[in-house]
């Protein structure tokens, strides 16, 4: 049960990201498969809003249609001309009007922020303590604005670097950014921002000290770098898209998941993995892939849009592409590729075949080198093999086509009509000899 009440979430998306020297908006550049945005929506759903606000810049009207598609009932507010990030809160005011409770400010270019630090965020914005701001202590704190505390350990205030002195630079503990805002004092503060500083902007970061000198305090609670990692670079991104990996490595191995080699194997957002699944080296599992419990992924696989049921063993070097059910205790061997097809029970497809668009029944065997072709340059068309089903090897399966129950179709045929269950089908050319001819023709060669 969440323990979230009463809150809103305001999320920053309206920077330009030159940095990242990209046509795509820098925001929808995606972490583990999933745009960064998605990443901080799905953390801002998390937190139960009864709100939930995203500022855009006019340069990037999609970053608005993907924050709507991620999340129908975002209220969308553009920023123009960009005048820093209180100015951004403050374009979202319309959108927070008579809300009463807690205000989380989050940034789409920071994906790995936890629930579990709003929780904490939230539980501290109570009593006489109005804001609570999320502080790291980075290797090196650089151009990060400083957080100075009071004496009694309370937030001062937040100075950014180009405004701070030589003291306040030596403070390690640095702003990343992130807060959460008891609605009375937003409202009340955000009109009284200037933007008398290096930069001219209207910085969010002076609602410390204005709700402060109105009587109330502010706290800071700790997090880690990593999790506050901004991207506004393509180094950054790889340096969030490893972080995010690492996370994902471990939460699967706690959950009982075997990683024979951690590092090499790559998961997407929605990853889902049961106990007792081993993965070996140097596989990729692309968006909406389901693993149930004792399968096995062997290496050099890539797997994307796929539902591996109980004790299956895939690979290795195998591709399964979006669409894909594989049956209990069904076997993918090495260089198959399969795409919108279900295997059912102990089925088999040991190697070196393609299938797409089928049906194949339990206990089925299919040979090296089977082709189902589904494709006439126009639409697909589908093939079911049924029960028991054994296909020889270099079979060529022509769409729409079935395979009955319990049928045999002979290695190298052409299959263009229906088989019969229990029926055997070839359909190759007759084989011939010509006695002598090999010997004539490499006499008249030479």
């Amino acid at each position: 049960m969440s323990t979230f009440t009463n809150t809103a979430v305001v999320i920053l998306a309206a920077g330009h990201g030159t940095r990242m020297k990209s046509a795509m908006p820098k925001v929808l550049h995606p972490v583990g498969g999933l745009p960064m945005l998605g990443h901080v929506i799905a953390v801002a759903r998390a937190v139960c809003p009864k709100r939930l606000c995203v500022v855009i810049g006019d340069q990037a009207p999609e970053v608005g249609d993907a924050a709507k598609a991620f999340h129908s009932d975002t209220q969308i507010f553009v920023q123009s001309p960009p005048r820093g990030t209180g100015d951004a809160v403050i374009c979202a005011l319309p959108g927070l009007d008579s809300f009463a409770g807690v205000i989380f400010i989050l940034y789409a270019d920071t994906p790995l922020i936890t629930t579990k630090t709003l929780e904490q965020m939230a539980a501290a914005v109570s009593g006489d303590i109005g804001v609570a701001v999320l502080g790291f202590t980075p290797e090196d704190p650089g151009a990060y604005g400083r957080l100075i505390l009071a004496e009694d350990g309370s937030l001062e205030k937040i100075v950014e670097a180009k405004d701070a002195s030589s003291d306040e630079l030596a403070v390690s503990l640095c702003n990343s950014g992130v807060m959460a805002i008891r609605s009375d004092i937003l409202s009340k503060q955000l009109p009284r921002m200037t933007n008398d500083n290096a930069k001219g902007e209207y910085y969010l970061t002076d609602l410390v000290g204005l709700a402060r000198a109105a009587g109330d305090r502010a706290c800071v609670i700790r997090g880690d770098e990593a999790e506050v990692l901004g991207v506004n670079s393509r180094v950054e991104l790889a340096e969030a898209e490893a972080l995010f990996q690492d996370r994902m490595r471990q939460k699967a191995m706690l959950s009982g998941v075997t990683l024979n080699n951690p590092e090499t194997v790559y998961f997407s957002h929605d990853t889902k993995i049961s106990q007792d699944v081993t993965i070996a080296p140097n596989v990729v599992f692309g968006p909406g892939v389901t693993l149930e419990q004792g399968a096995q992924i062997k290496a050099f696989s890539h797997l994307e849009g796929v539902q591996v049921k109980a004790n299956a063993a895939i690979g290795p070097f195998a591709r399964l592409r979006p669409g894909t059910i594989v049956g209990e205790e069904a076997k993918i061997g090495n260089f198959v590729e399969i795409k919108k097809t279900s295997l059912g029970k102990r089925a088999k497809i040991s190697h070196l075949s393609y299938v797409g668009d089928a049906e194949i029944g339990a206990d089925a065997n299919i040979g090296a080198g089977t082709i189902t072709c589904n494709y006439d340059g126009y639409k697909k068309y589908q093939t079911i093999i049924g029960d028991g089903a054994f296909i020889g090897s270099n079979s060529a399966l022509v769409a729409p086509v079935t395979v009955g129950p319990g049928a045999y179709v002979g290695s190298g045929s052409v299959i263009t009509k229906n088989v019969e269950k229990d029926a055997l089908a070839v359909a190759r050319g007759r084989q011939i000899h010509k006695l002598g001819w090999a010997l004539s023709f490499r006499k008249k060669m030479s």
